[in-house]
């Protein structure tokens, strides 16, 4: 194997009680894709600005092969005091490095140069900021997040360029898609520590799944253990003295063991607030146009939307995206053509821009919009504490003010303000940004239990896959298009890639049928019956159950003077915590067995 053209080992990092990296090691050769994942907030950015060298762990060691060239995107750049996005780039170059690089990548990520990084938009700071890094050619790229603010244009655009290159990379980013087609091994960050594996990002959640599956039958295992070392300790003990206080030592470890353990972090309680039915139909629009001055943004567009469907909006960055659904929901005026809402429609919306959230303000007034300590959720009150753990917010960030949560949390905070609010029409604009993996998951299966209609911008194919009924696409000169299916069914009845020239282009488009394209017939699938989802329902309250009746017998073993004081007590509660144990375990095991089955049905 070639020798790593950089190598941590041993990194550990504290910030305050909890360490953030402990005995991480994590090495990259020449040529090597490697995914970072891990939950928000488990150290992914730290380590990779370890591994940049721009911060110093409290404990190991880096080391990065002499005459290696490294560079790091991070995910807010710095643009200090150039003048230009071009000066920001050239900057960026070695004394050997080649200026047209810089000026032709500059292009390619559809800049002039000659922006003002004062005044740019997110999209375009980190076109410059890629721009940056590529242009040097490194034998290391470290990429914090390079598809955030980025249109589905050059997602695809830079995913080729990576796919391209020969230097080793090391990617952090919640586009599976991307992951997937650019990754050859994967490293996850979990609770401190690293695992890898010799995989890429589509092998990742099967792996991870099995994992925590197989470190909770452990902790099983041990409990259990436990539970017979004490049952010993308080009628089995026998007059071999020193045999006795090794086995007590042994047990003393193994509760240490316990009480030590870092579980795994849960996951988001995702759930919209439904109001009453809509009417069946929602929208209907019929040759709706919008234009700035010669500029045509829809020119003839016409929809229904009906009750239930999953409509996604994709397109590059200024096509009109979201224009067009301003103009779907009646928000904004049309020039021309007719637009009629359905009845009951009570709407509830996601800005991207996050324009509605002021900075000072703390995490539990924009919550509660500033009033008592009660949000309304449904139109019934809820504690704001107990709405915050739903979405994985600790009760000490309360009074914490919002310009200093990470984009992640702040994401979760506006899913949490959407979803409090009752409705059957959900408008998301790009719901799935700086949301980490797990926490996609759970916003995909919510959004497949809601009962109302969802219309959707976004840039991530991966989730408009397995989330949209439908795509609408800008074909240029204010046309748009809605084909049946995902992002890739819409690939391939379009038969090309979403390019700016095709939205932009001067070119006549080909005359297509604007009607909603028709669905191939599928072989009906397996469905889970009554008494599957009624258990796959209730057994998570049973297992619970349980799991407090074994504590509460537990906390009658732990008096050491009760197996003298009241024998048949003592024998009652041994008595029901194994049973309490078998009936557990058979839970446990039911239920996996149908989540496994629902998991199957569902990517059928």
């Amino acid at each position: 194997m070639a020798p790593p053209l950089i190598q941590l080992k041993d990194i550990g990092l504290t910030f305050g009680g909890t360490p953030l990296l402990s005995g991480v090691e994590l090495s990259v050769s020449s040529g090597e894709r490697v995914c970072l994942i891990g939950r928000n907030g488990s150290g992914k950015s730290t380590l990779l600005k370890i591994a940049a060298g721009l911060v110093e762990p409290d404990s190991g060691s880096r080391f990065v092969q002499p005459g290696a060239t490294i560079r790091y995107l991070p995910q807010e750049p710095d643009f200090g005091d150039h003048k230009t996005t071009l000066a920001y780039v050239e900057a960026g170059l070695g004394p050997g490095d080649d200026h047209y690089q810089a000026r032709y990548l500059v292009e390619q990520l559809g800049l002039s140069g000659d922006e003002d990084p004062a005044h740019i938009s997110g999209g375009e700071a980190r076109r410059a900021a890629l721009a940056r890094v590529l242009a040097p050619s490194p034998d290391i790229l470290l990429l914090d997040e390079p598809t955030n603010h980025l249109d589905l244009p050059t997602i695809e655009w830079l995913e080729g360029e990576l796919a391209s290159r020969k230097c080793a990379l090391v990617l952090i980013s919640h586009d599976r898609r991307f992951l997937s087609n650019l990754s050859r091994s994967t490293a996850w960050l979990d609770r401190g520590q690293i695992r890898q594996i010799d995989r890429g990002f589509s092998a990742f959640e099967a792996w991870r799944d099995e994992v925590l599956a197989e470190e909770e039958r452990e902790q099983h295992k041990l409990d259990r253990k436990i539970v017979n070392e004490e049952h010993w300790l308080r009628y089995g003990v026998s007059g071999r003295r020193k045999r006795n206080v090794k086995r007590l030592g042994n047990l003393h470890a193994l509760r240490d063991q316990r009480r030590n353990y870092r579980g795994a972090a849960g996951n988001a309680n995702l759930a919209a607030a439904e109001a009453e039915k809509s009417g069946r139909l929602v929208i209907e629009a019929k040759n709706i146009a919008k234009a700035y001055g010669d500029r045509k943004i829809v020119d003839g567009f016409s929809i229904r939307v009906q009750r239930g469907d999953r409509i996604g909006i994709v397109g590059p960055n200024g096509a009109g995206k979201t224009t067009l659904v301003h103009l779907l929901i009646g928000n904004d005026p049309s020039d021309s053509g007719t637009i009629r809402l359905g009845a009951n429609l009570e709407m509830a919306t996601l800005d991207q821009h996050r324009e509605s959230l002021d900075p000072k303000s703390t995490l539990a007034e924009a919550l509660t919009g500033g009033r008592g300590d009660h949000v309304m959720v449904g139109g019934k009150p809820k504690h704001v504490v107990s709405y915050m753990k739903d979405f994985l917010f600790a009760q000490e960030q309360m009074r914490t003010p919002l310009e200093v949560l990470s984009g992640g949390e702040r994401g979760r905070l506006m899913l949490a303000r959407a979803l409090a609010k009752p409705s059957n029409l959900l408008v998301l604009d790009e719901p799935t940004n700086d949301l980490d993996l797990e926490t996609l998951d759970v916003l995909e299966e919510m959004l497949g239990d809601y009962e109302g209609t969802v219309i959707l911008i976004s840039h991530d194919r991966d989730f408009l896959d397995r989330v949209v009924t439908s795509v609408i696409v800008p074909e240029g000169n204010g046309r748009w298009i809605e084909y049946a299916g995902g992002y890739t069914d819409m690939l391939a009845q379009r038969g090309e890639d979403l390019s700016r020239e095709s939205v932009n282009g001067p070119a006549p488009i080909e005359e297509k049928k604007e009607t909603r394209a028709t669905a191939p017939s599928v072989t009906p699938k397996r469905r889970l019956n009554f008494n599957e989802k009624h258990a796959l329902e209730t057994l998570p309250k049973t297992i619970a159950k349980l799991q407090a009746d074994i504590a509460k017998q537990q906390k009658l073993l732990d008096d050491p003077d009760l197996y003298a004081k009241d024998r048949k007590k003592f024998d009652a509660a041994s008595s029901a915590i194994a049973k309490a144990q078998e009936e557990l375990s058979a839970a446990e095991d039911r239920w996996l067995e149908l989540e496994v089955l629902r998991e199957e049905i569902e990517q059928a």
